[in-house]
């Protein structure tokens, strides 16, 4: 997970700080050359981390914090409103037009994700903004390109505007006339990219973007080159004159320099993230949310976010009522198995739990075989059974097994499995707790 290095240095450091109680200048200092190796490390450019550190311990060995009763607390704040500051302050958001198609026009270096991505931000733009996109291949070099683009259209169900190995400035202008009549309100062009930057793509681009005058040049780079995706930023701003990033694979191994280099070297927003595999992991970049994430205070807004999305108004009541009266049923336990699902797996939701909940849950993934097999064990009861699990006695346990394909003891498993649950949701709901936060999550969901 990106910046997982970084945010164990930086609470190392912290924790340092605040066995001290008082703090002298020297402290601070101190504490300032660990955060400048620990950026260095997490491969930030000299410059912006050089900047980054002055700036902080300029603010740091003020009266006011040294003084104040709870100094490092008072640094820590310092240092998150800093790197909050340095990735952009505030959550950009895309430009749209005010008649016609909003033209988004993606660009990037060929292996950063680029048609994926294209794919995915229409997919947002529809889920969450109601908006109507077309996508159009503009890509006609790369093999298989365009068939890409039609076979991530259709598992997210968004058209695509493709005429074959034509000329791509041609495409882009057939794409949005085609939208206009159609009635598609944003166009999402996915241009070619190349293994460098070179005279003849970014002459492509400049005839696309002269002919479209696109609402929206969005680059696409890869967290994981770290300062090449900085200096890949710099350059197509230098020759095209972008509007904006979108950083992906910033769940991998990266170490997060290129979201915080990025804005403080080349003066553009990241405006999107994308956080895994699946066609829905990608989300706005907040900078404030994640500067909490690296400092290891979690991000709980996205988490209620995520929970939301993935929760039903209707159900939320009914199973607060189920919780509060402990009368939780293995259909219940079945259908919180295909929200958890659709959260994503467990290292990504680590990132938003604040402390030691998050560190505890780092790394950890949702095994799927595991989840394939309790969900089989469940299908293959009655209604009756899953309503009321006390009934199963052997023999039924025995023919629920082979129905499934699994063993006895896999059933039972399972049904242990469900009564430590119940237990603690008895434990959870005797102060209303559990109940108030599952009708919260649902009351707060945004109708469609």
């Amino acid at each position: 997970m990106a910046f997982e290095g970084l945010s164990e240095k930086l609470n190392a450091t912290f924790k340092r700080l605040r066995g001290k109680g008082r703090l002298t200048e020297a402290d601070v200092k101190e504490a300032m050359r660990e955060v400048r190796l620990a950026l260095l490390e997490a491969d930030v450019s000299y410059k912006v981390v050089k900047d980054f550190v002055k700036t902080v311990t300029e603010r740091s060995v003020g009266s006011d914090v040294l003084d104040s009763l709870t100094p490092a607390q008072q640094v820590i704040k310092i240092v998150n409103d800093e790197l909050t500051s340095l990735m952009g302050g505030s959550t950009s958001k895309l430009a749209m037009a005010n008649n016609g198609p909003t033209v988004i026009m993606m660009v990037g270096l060929q292996g950063a994700g680029k048609t994926t991505t294209t794919a995915k931000l229409a997919g947002l733009m529809r889920r969450q903004y109601t908006k109507r996109p077309l996508l159009a291949a503009c890509d006609v070099y790369r093999p298989a390109a365009i068939e890409q683009l039609k076979v991530v259209g259709s598992q997210l169900e968004l058209p695509v505007f493709e005429q074959g190995q034509g000329d791509p400035v041609k495409i882009a202008e057939n794409a949005i006339r085609h939208a206009r009549d159609y009635g598609n309100d944003m166009v999402f062009l996915d241009t070619a990219g190349r293994l460098h930057v070179d005279e003849t793509l970014m002459d492509e681009l400049k005839r696309m973007k002269a002919a479209v005058r696109p609402n929206e040049i969005l680059l696409v780079v890869d967290a994981m080159t770290g300062q090449d995706a900085v200096n890949a930023a710099a350059a197509f701003d230098e020759a095209l004159g972008i509007d904006g990033v979108v950083l992906t694979k910033l769940d991998g191994d990266a170490r997060g320099g290129a979201a915080l280099s990025i804005r403080a070297s080349t003066g553009k927003p990241i405006k999107f993230v994308g956080m895994g595999e699946k066609l829905d992991m990608i989300e706005p970049f907040h900078p404030d949310r994640m500067a909490s994430r690296i400092l290891g205070m979690g991000d709980m807004l996205s988490f209620i976010e995520k929970a939301q999305a993935n929760y039903d108004e209707k159900q939320a009541a009914k199973l607060e009522e189920k919780m509060r009266k402990n009368r939780l049923t293995l259909q219940d336990y079945y259908e919180q198995i295909q929200q958890l699902r659709g959260m994503g797996d467990l290292s990504q939701i680590a990132g938003m739990m604040p402390g030691n909940l998050g560190r505890q849950l780092q790394g950890a993934t949702i095994d799927e075989k595991a989840l394939a097999h309790t969900e089989a064990i469940i299908l293959s009861m009655t209604p009756q059974e899953r309503d009321n699990p006390q009934i199963l006695n052997a023999s039924r346990k025995k023919r629920i097994a082979a129905g499934c394909g699994l063993q006895v003891s896999d059933v039972n498993r399972l049904l242990k499995q469900f009564e430590m649950l119940q237990q603690l949701t008895k434990q959870a709901t005797k102060g209303g707790f559990g109940g108030r936060m599952m009708h919260g999550l649902g009351r707060r969901k945004k109708k469609k």
